[in-house]
């Protein structure tokens, strides 16, 4: 990230994202489903309720016994709590309204917890992120642990820690989650992806975010 999309980022007036933010604020408070209810009726204020929530994602889910995603526990209170039908992923709604949960906790440092619990979802996302795949027989880390800093196809490649999710990239010129990267790496190395949601890609995310643990989240972030 070069010196312009980093201010552009950091300032409120000029990050793109805030259009998202505004819309994830109006759907905090409005009204849905059967039950009529809305985010703020349970929750509150999300400045003070939602303050750390986004660094704890991806996380256990008890009652399915797995991991799930923001995106996912925001739909899972859209269907149970509010009776109302789940939002599609990438739609606008569900990118507006985690990015705004997300936003909540920017500056703070990403807690991704592993213990005995959690620990098979870890070491499947693990083996993922190591996992040669597609035609060009790649795995994630051979760009991003053996060959990070260098350029591919003139980009700089990064770490691929995933700080800043959903984030603003100026080649989509919209918001995009973390799977709708994951999905574009698969199919520039030529491999099927899995679908939105899909286990394989959660643990991926998992797995991402526990190795970035500690540093600060950048919701809503901007990138080329």
């Amino acid at each position: 990230m070069g010196r312009e999309t980093r201010a552009m980022q950091d300032d409120d007036a000029t990050n793109p994202a805030v259009l998202w933010l505004l819309d994830g604020e109006a759907l905090w408070s409005r009204k849905a489903g059967e039950a009529a209810k809305a985010c703020a009726d349970c929750h509150g204020d999300a400045r003070s309720s939602m303050k750390g929530a986004a660094a704890r994602y991806p996380g256990f889910y008890s009652a399915k016994e797995k991991i799930i995603n923001l995106d996912q526990r925001v739909n899972l209170c859209r269907i149970e709590r509010q009776q109302a039908p789940a939002f599609a992923y990438e739609s606008r709604e569900l990118l507006a309204l985690s990015a705004y949960i997300g936003r909540q906790s920017r500056g703070m440092p990403i807690d991704i917890k592993a213990d005995e619990t959690t620990k098979p979802f870890l070491d499947a996302g693990r083996a993922a992120f190591n996992r040669r795949q597609g035609q060009l027989n790649l795995a994630c880390s051979q760009c991003h642990d053996d060959n990070w800093g260098k350029s591919l196809a003139g980009n700089p490649i990064p770490q691929a820690h995933p700080t800043g999710y959903p984030i603003y990239r100026l080649e989509w010129q919209g918001l995009g989650s973390l799977q709708r990267r994951l999905r574009n790496c698969f199919i520039g190395v030529r491999a099927e992806p899995y679908a939105y949601g899909a286990p394989e890609f959660v643990n991926l995310e998992f797995y991402l975010m526990w190795r970035a643990r500690g540093m600060k989240l950048e919701t809503p972030a901007v990138r080329p």
